[in-house]
């Protein structure tokens, strides 16, 4: 079988106008050119969200090597701003332009092209499982979530699996991620009595309650970091109140803060914490403080160990540079994996993503599907 191009399968799918949820025919050309390689693939729709499930070799067998992706997109914002059409994977000066060039279905491209090549020409006494969500830029409800509750009702199994995201700030092999931060959104709402201005004492502005619970959430250190997580944070993303009148005391007043917390801290340690803080405030300034909290993903680390290793030693072989291995960043579906398998992240440098004018260099294209190569020959040697 000719080997699979993953310059011509990454133009292939940026030219599929994939934007979270649409499908955008992105998963169908993949499980084409999967099934032709002799993968087993199965759609696993769920919601308005499609997702596919491919495997090469015995199901459940005991070395099991997984990837997952995902082809959806973010919307491409000002297409007049772009230099080239966003769905257009035209190249330039050896650079390939197109919304998801970056993020991810380039990433996907190539472990793809990598895992059709490996099976088609060394056929491995293990399998090759390929999970391929088009519902991680949205809610993330219906996509890796959907696939693995698929996998533990068919009986499938990856025993480690790799993440192709960007994960390079700058340059080609110079960080995978080993574990993330959590993340979580909390809404406070302050109502108190609104009132004229002119006679405060008879109202109760929420106003000076909410500037005193929130200068306490973001004032508090949460700590100073671990061995291999940065400081958590917290950060007031939003105040509101809506009142255009200069001689009224609203009767509410809206917040939002968000959390990137490390491995000292659970959502539900957060969320009591965050409430008590509330409850304190509420009773010195007598209003009242609702609060609703979205935990989008627990802090977790796959301690470095044989897959961080077999990762970092074929990107130091394709790429001359020993990558770091790193949580920083923001979430990703690996933050679902972990609790299947061992999982670490490993792909592009991502400087563009979710840009105007996201690129992606075509030789690192072709890098990264070498280094994945390597990691499938290396795992099965």
């Amino acid at each position: 079988m000719t080997p699979i191009d993953p310059v011509r399968l990454t133009a292939d799918l940026i030219r599929c106008p994939s934007v979270t949820p649409e499908e955008g025919e992105a998963l169908g050309v993949l499980e084409q050119v999967l099934s032709a390689a002799g993968f087993d693939c199965v759609r696993v729709d769920r919601g308005d969200v499609c997702n596919l499930f491919a495997r090469w070799g015995q199901k459940g067998h005991a070395r099991t090597f997984g990837f997952n992706g995902h082809t959806d997109v973010v919307p491409v914002g000002d297409e007049a701003a772009w230099t080239l059409p966003p769905f257009g994977a035209e190249v330039k000066d050896g650079v390939m332009y197109g919304r998801g060039a970056t993020d991810m279905k380039s990433g996907v491209a190539a472990f793809a092209a990598a895992a059709v090549d490996f099976v088609q020409q060394t056929p491995p006494d293990g399998a090759v499982v390929l999970t391929i969500t088009g519902d991680e830029e949205g809610d993330a409800v219906d996509g890796t979530t959907a696939l693995l509750d698929y996998m533990e009702q068919a009986g499938e199994r990856m025993s480690v699996c790799l993440v192709g995201e960007p994960t390079c700030p700058d340059r080609m092999g110079e960080m995978m991620k080993i574990g993330r931060r959590g993340s979580m959104t909390a809404w406070f709402t302050v109502t108190g009595v609104q009132g004229h201005s002119a006679y405060p004492h008879r109202a109760k502005n929420p106003l000076p309650a909410m500037a005193r619970l929130m200068d306490r959430l973001a004032s508090h250190e949460l700590d100073r970091g671990t061995d291999h997580f940065d400081a958590s944070t917290l950060a007031v993303v939003t105040i509101d109140t809506g009142n255009p009148a200069t001689n009224v005391i609203p009767a509410q007043c809206t917040s939002t803060a968000n959390i990137r917390f490390n491995d000292l801290h659970s959502g539900a340690g957060l969320t009591d914490w965050m409430r008590a803080e509330a409850d304190r405030v509420a009773e010195e300034f007598g209003v009242e403080i609702g609060m609703k909290v979205k935990i989008s993903g627990e802090s977790f680390l796959t301690p470095p160990g044989p897959l961080s290793d077999l990762v970092a030693a074929a990107v130091e072989a394709e790429t001359g540079v020993m990558p770091e291995l790193s949580t920083t960043g923001g979430t990703s579906d690996a933050r679902f994996i972990k609790s299947h398998c061992p999982v670490v992240e490993f792909g592009l440098v991502g400087r563009t993503m979710h840009q105007v004018d996201e690129r992606v260099e075509v030789a690192q294209i072709h890098q990264l599907k070498a280094i994945y190569g390597r990691v499938l020959a290396d795992y099965f040697a």
